[in-house]
């Protein structure tokens, strides 16, 4: 049992509430296998339903192009670029037709900031999809795209939000969280919106009624400081909201978080102290940074012998961003954990399997994540990153299974839409036609050389094994 210097039996229990300072010493001073335990507890606490999600939508990115120059990002193009594009709003109708054939209930729609487009050509695409597809939630627009249309159309990020919602816009995803700090973002997003201006979209679509999640990319150029100054903002605004809406003493955190994130009410005013539907984030997903094809890839690899400790460092090549600490699954399992343990009025967390692998987010359950995230029939971002991971309705519900669970597909607002415990279900329905491995055919007695002979002499006659069977097998 790791020793610290307060009562984790209190968190654990939701008596009490971690301080920054003690989600900082539980990265340090913690075990990994004391911190999955404790988020495990916690979410069971927190959810002690037998099921864990996971939803069906498609991933729209309806532009390339973009005015920012995030470091990380494989993905923008420019205008003039030859693979750049902007979708035409009947292919998008076709993507969101194949997504409602398979039992898809939502798309995550977002794209580069493209100085370009009207604000009517918004309205129109959202008015399309919900005259064509009434049933489909539109997730849609993250904080930066909306920082940029509140530039490019000369008006408040609040009109603009008013004008979405009215037109189809049901809730707002987490993209571009990245790091609030702004060390870090002057550096990694070049043209994106500040953290506080993140900060303060989110809390205008909670003032308007909006659901939003959350999200935060780790393994960059980042402090571990940073990242739980990164939670406590996330934690603090969602304080605000449930104030909004009437759970807690509305005036004393009001004027608590205001005091401490001036920046995210410098602008977009609202004069109302309680409102009856406010929003909230309903969900918190962090990943690790992908470095194929991104420019801050190219960047040096922390090594601690040339570069010394990395956290609040004085090197200077670590504070200009020139050089990387990438996390690993492990970096990534304790952050999720600590995020468990924080973010104690954040409803859910979701597994990154997309970016950690299917076996890792089917661990990221026992670490405190209690929804398994997307079947993601397409996705573009992460893996013009170098990502490639791919799972279908079936793998994972077998992930979830098999973690012992029971399987639901649900909605955004998290309602189970399909409980999967019986025989129809889908990782337990036979299939009529199992893929096949294909082994290479090969023409040869024996396979592969012993290993332990390195002295150049050729052995490979005398202790090559014999395929099965010996001379009389047949090939394969």
């Amino acid at each position: 049992m790791s020793s610290l210097s307060f009562d984790i039996d209190e968190v654990i229990a939701g008596k009490r509430r971690l301080e920054d300072a003690q989600a900082l010493e539980l990265y340090h001073k913690a075990s990994l296998h004391d911190l999955g335990t404790w988020a495990s507890a916690t979410s069971q606490r927190m959810h002690p339903e037998d099921f864990r999600t996971y939803v069906i939508d498609r991933n729209i990115n309806y532009t390339n192009v973009c005015t920012a120059r995030c470091t990380f990002c494989a993905f923008r193009r420019d205008h003039e670029d030859s693979d750049a594009y902007t979708l035409e709003y009947q292919q998008i109708g076709k993507k969101i037709s194949e997504l409602v054939a398979i039992g898809g209930t939502q798309i995550l729609m977002q794209g580069g900031m493209n100085d370009k487009l009207p604000i009517e050509w918004y309205e129109s695409l959202l008015r399309y999809i919900k005259m064509n597809f009434p049933t489909v939630h539109i997730h849609a627009f993250s904080p930066p795209e909306f920082i940029e249309f509140e530039r490019f159309f000369s008006m408040d990020v609040r009109e603009v939000i008013r004008r979405f919602h009215k037109a189809g816009l049901d809730t707002i995803p987490g993209g571009g969280g990245e790091i609030f700090a702004p060390r870090v973002r002057r550096r990694i997003g070049l043209g994106k919106c500040t953290g506080d201006d993140w900060l303060r979209v989110m809390r205008v679509a909670h003032e308007e009624g909006l659901n939003t999640s959350a999200t935060m990319l780790i393994g960059h150029i980042e402090f571990v400081r940073e990242r739980i100054e990164h939670m406590s903002a996330i934690r603090d605004m969602q304080d605000y909201s449930t104030a909004l809406g009437g759970e807690k003493p509305a005036g004393e955190v009001i004027s608590r978080v205001k005091s401490r994130w001036p920046g995210v009410f410098a602008k977009s005013a609202s004069e109302l102290e309680s409102i009856e539907n406010a929003g909230r984030y309903a969900a918190f997903i962090h990943w690790p940074f992908q470095r194929e094809n991104t420019p801050l890839g190219r960047a040096q690899e922390w090594d601690p012998t040339v570069h010394g400790p990395y956290d609040d460092s004085e090197n200077d090549d670590i504070l200009r961003g020139r050089v990387v600490r990438m996390a690993g699954a492990e970096e990534y399992l304790r952050m999720l954990a600590i995020a468990r343990l924080f973010l104690d009025n954040v409803p859910s967390l979701q597994s990154s399997w997309v970016t950690m692998g299917p076996k890792i987010g089917q661990l990221a359950l026992f670490f405190g994540a209690n929804d398994m995230g997307s079947v993601m029939m397409e996705e573009n971002v992460v893996s013009a990153a170098g990502t490639t991971y791919r799972l279908s309705e079936r793998e994972i519900c077998r992930l979830i299974r098999d973690g012992g669970w029971i399987p639901a597909q649900r909605d955004q607002y998290y309602n189970v839409l399909n409980r999967h415990d019986g025989p129809n279900s889908p990782d337990l329905r036979p299939v009529s036609d199992p893929p096949m491995r294909h082994v290479k055919q090969i023409d040869k007695q024996f396979i592969g050389a012993a290993p332990g002979f390195d002295d150049g002499e050729d052995r490979s006659v005398k202790v090559q094994l014999p395929i099965l069977g010996g001379n009389e097998s047949k090939k394969i």
